[in-house]
């Protein structure tokens, strides 16, 4: 049996060589300046994230796990896991605004005030696990009860 390649439409190919062109360009002019430190950079992360915060956030993830109840309620670690990284992630993105110390650089180039960031995103952490405790209740809520489930199958069939 003779195999054949299957490759995309002329379009696809030309969208596909356009963004490999793209983020050739990009790698060029990104490491144009300094490329030792952008390379010490992307280094530094992935060390910083592989030896430091996977095993922090699987640590604090299993410790949810063991508090709200292993066997049952393993589902319901969702509603603490999905605001916890949405939360995370903006700490992540933000955080030398959120810690204040680049709020001067902040002021100077845009004119606005750059200490609000702290409270804006507790804020928002609290909105976002407040939305989560809301959908929460409404699911427990909408849950049929096991007690009344078990009594209705036990209910002889209806003969008609």
């Amino acid at each position: 049996m003779k195999r054949r390649l299957v490759v995309g439409s002329p379009l696809q190919l030309l969208l596909l060589a356009c963004s490999f062109a793209l983020a050739g360009y990009a790698g060029v002019q990104l490491l144009a300046d300094d490329w030792f430190g952008v390379a010490l950079w992307f280094v530094g992360a992935a060390v910083l994230h592989d030896l430091v915060l996977l095993p922090l956030y699987g640590a604090v993830d299993q410790a949810v796990v063991r508090a709200l109840g292993a066997a049952g309620h393993r589902r319901w670690t969702m509603y603490v896991r999905v605001p916890a990284a949405l939360s995370g992630l903006l700490l992540l993105v933000w955080f030398p605004l959120i810690s204040g110390r680049v709020a001067g650089y902040y002021e100077s180039a845009t004119g606005l005030p750059g200490d609000v960031f702290l409270g804006r995103w507790l804020l928002v952490t609290a909105v976002l696990f407040g939305g989560s405790a809301v959908l929460f209740v409404l699911r427990l809520r909408r849950r049929p009860r096991p007690g009344l489930r078990r009594a209705a199958k036990e209910r002889p069939p209806v003969v008609h």
